[in-house]
């Protein structure tokens, strides 16, 4: 198992910016891709970004693009989500994954694709 946790949530004026990271212990050699997702109250948990651990791309909603940045450190086994021009919708609990299995980037898309799971940090964005 791959052992998961968030920090750098917070409160953030609309427009402002926050950095999340992820800290992976445990079985951190099988991960296969990292990801971040988040659930706004009342909606269900939806995907964010994701990186391949070993060569790095990465995928985003839609969203998101152009405003948040995934990258990763290997030697340090984490990964940061940059947030910035943040919007009100941002608001919610961000959720780092961790995937051991391979796949193609629609499944990565997925939160059924992920078997293990961080503790989540709070986003609230104040319009």
């Amino acid at each position: 198992q791959v052992q998961l946790v968030e920090s750098g949530g917070g409160l953030v004026q609309a427009g402002g910016s926050l950095r999340l990271s992820c800290a992976a212990s445990g079985r951190t050699s099988s991960t296969v891709v990292m990801g971040w997702f988040r659930q706004a109250p009342g909606k269900e948990r939806e995907f964010v970004a994701t990186i391949r651990w070993s060569v790095g791309w990465t995928l985003y909603t839609d969203s998101v693009k152009g405003r948040f940045t995934m990258s990763k450190d290997n030697a340090k086994n984490t990964v940061s989500l940059q947030m910035n021009s943040l919007k009100h919708e941002d608001t919610g609990v961000y959720y780092c994954a961790a995937a051991t299995s391979p796949g193609n980037s629609w499944e990565y898309r997925r939160s059924e694709k992920y078997d293990n799971w961080g503790q989540g940090t709070q986003v609230t964005v104040s319009s």
